[in-house]
């Protein structure tokens, strides 16, 4: 039997059309909001749950509070705060008092910044880079030729170490920057505490990934027919 998978990116309405918008909608065949029911009442489920309700409302209040204008309407309403603004008003707004702070190495200099600007705003910050533990590459199977400092010593990136060191400091909340494609995934499943990436690592275009989206026909069509 085949199954349709969700997919919300290839929806053909108009945003202020489509179901999860307006009681009566459109959808397409495979609309998560009109065939995946018990999802949402499952969500609905997990948001009783007083912790997490209270970390959804928040997320929603602060999402709301990061627009000017809001007060005469949605077409007007524009962007006031960058996004580590946002991260250190809703980590206050959780009332959290240990942030963690799990970064690549090659974001060292904007580590630094970050671990200021969060400790002067009042936390207590427990930090972590990629190569703590010093471990070779080659315990987990790289080969010479696969590293990139091909012929001397280097350290493999440990993510579930820096989860680790999160979890044994009580972290309330972890904020990711610049850890690379896999290693952040690892980070996420390991890490007890709530996460949050402040910066996603894109070492062409200067850690901003949606560059190659918005010049997809321009200077990166190539990546149509990769």
């Amino acid at each position: 039997m085949n199954h349709e998978l969700a997919g919300c990116a290839r929806c053909p309405f108009d945003t202020r059309d489509r179901l999860c918008q307006a009681e009566d909608g459109k959808s397409p065949s495979f609309c998560p909001t009109d065939k995946y029911q018990a999802a949402v009442e499952g969500s609905l489920e997990e948001l009783k749950k007083p912790e997490i309700l209270e970390f959804a409302r928040q997320a929603s209040i602060q999402e709301a509070e990061g627009y000017a204008h809001r007060e005469i309407g949605y077409e007007q309403v524009k962007p006031v705060k960058p996004r580590i603004q946002e991260t250190i008003e809703f980590a206050k707004r959780m009332s959290y008092k240990r942030l963690g702070l799990a970064f690549c190495l090659g974001l060292r200099p904007e580590a630094k910044i970050i671990e200021k600007l969060l400790s002067t705003a009042g936390f207590e910050v427990v930090s972590a880079l990629c190569k703590m533990g010093r471990t070779p590459k080659e315990n987990i199977g790289i080969s010479d030729d696969q590293k990139i400092n091909i012929g001397s010593f280097e350290s493999m990136c440990n993510p579930i170490a820096q989860a680790y060191v999160m979890n044994s400091e009580k972290t309330e909340f972890n904020i990711v920057v610049g850890l690379c494609v896999g290693h952040d995934s690892l980070f996420l499943k390991y890490a007890e505490a709530p996460c949050t990436v402040l910066a996603a690592k894109d070492r062409l275009l200067g850690h901003n990934p949606l560059a190659a989206i918005y010049t997809l026909d321009t200077y990166y069509r190539s990546l149509i027919f990769t």
